[in-house]
Formats: structure tokens, C-alpha cells, sequence
């Protein structure tokens, strides 16, 4: 064989071979433009917010007696009583009877009408209003793992990330709130 085609030929493949090599080193050599999002979870602040709450309430009052005394069961039971009583007996008896009906129906009138003013009672509805603290969430970040030059990185960030987050200069390109 030709000296000088086997000599090319040695020549060329130990510059392929550098080319190859060089070319391969300098892809390797080049900072990642990505980190890998692993995994994102919500990190959340829990605060409370002053909420007014309001409820119906039925009340049953007895309402305004005009006739504190009860007079007029009394009066009137007296009248009713003593009528009855003065039906009963004969002579000086039936004036004992008279009496003793309008004593009797005196009070059992005042009685009916205490009871009578007892049950009589309004209803109204009244609101009934309370502040309470109503407990609320908000996001105010996110825990983030990534893969970065194959190693495993936490971090948090402001915003829920990507599926890749840019890097420059082995650093992530976005806002952390660490």
C-alpha cells in the first residue's frame, strides 16, 4: 500500500478523533440552561377576618298589664258571688251567704283574671348580631424541589414554577422568597 495514503489516512483519523473529542468536551463543558422541577407544593398562612354574624331570636314577653290589681276580676267575681250566695238560704243566713259568695267570688275573680293576664303574652322577633372570626387561607409561596447538575435543590418561590425553571450561572431565574 501507498506510504502516503496509509500516513493521510493516520493524519486524518487523529483529526477526527481530536475535532470529536474537542466538539464533545465543549458540550459537556456548557452550564445547564434548565433545572428539572421534581416536585411543587403550596405553602399556605392561615389569618382570621372579622365576620358579623346575625340571628332571629323569638321572644315572648307578657305584655303590659293595664290592671296590675285585677279589679275588675275582683269586682266582677264579687257581683257573681254574692248574687249566687243570696240564691242560697233564707233570712239573716241568706245576708251570711251573700256575703260569703261575694267574699268567695272576689277572689276567684281576681284569681281567673291573674291567670288570664298570665298566658296573655306577645311574641316579637329580635335580631341578635355577634362578631365572629371567620379563618381564612392564602397561598404565600411554594416549596419546590429541582434537579440541577444532576443533584437535588429545595427552594421556595413566590409563583407555582414550570415543569423547567431557567438558570444562569448555576442560579435559578426566578423570584424566591427565601
Amino acid at each position: 500500500m501507498n506510504k502516503s495514503l496509509i500516513a493521510g489516512l493516520v493524519v486524518g483519523g487523529i483529526a477526527v478523533t481530536a475535532l470529536g473529542s474537542m466538539a464533545g468536551y465543549s458540550y459537556l463543558d456548557k452550564e445547564p440552561e434548565f433545572a428539572e422541577v421534581v416536585a411543587s407544593k403550596a405553602v399556605y398562612e392561615s389569618y382570621n377576618v372579622p365576620v358579623e354574624q346575625c340571628t332571629d331570636q323569638i321572644v315572648q314577653q307578657k305584655k303590659a298589664v293595664q290592671d296590675q290589681h285585677q279589679i275588675a276580676g275582683t269586682v266582677l267575681g264579687a257581683v257573681v258571688g254574692g248574687v249566687l250566695g243570696n240564691q242560697v238560704g233564707g233570712g239573716s243566713g241568706k245576708k251570711i251567704a251573700t256575703v260569703a259568695g261575694a267574699a268567695a267570688g272576689g277572689y276567684a275573680g281576681k284569681q281567673v283574671q291573674t291567670d288570664m293576664q298570665n298566658k296573655d303574652v306577645e311574641t316579637t322577633t329580635r335580631r341578635v348580631c355577634k362578631t365572629v372570626q371567620k379563618q381564612e387561607k392564602r397561598v404565600i409561596g411554594y416549596d419546590v424541589t429541582y434537579l440541577l447538575d444532576g443533584k437535588v435543590h429545595k427552594t421556595r418561590l413566590d409563583e407555582e414554577p414550570a415543569e423547567r425553571i431557567p438558570v444562569k450561572d448555576g442560579q435559578l431565574l426566578t423570584a424566591s422568597v427565601q
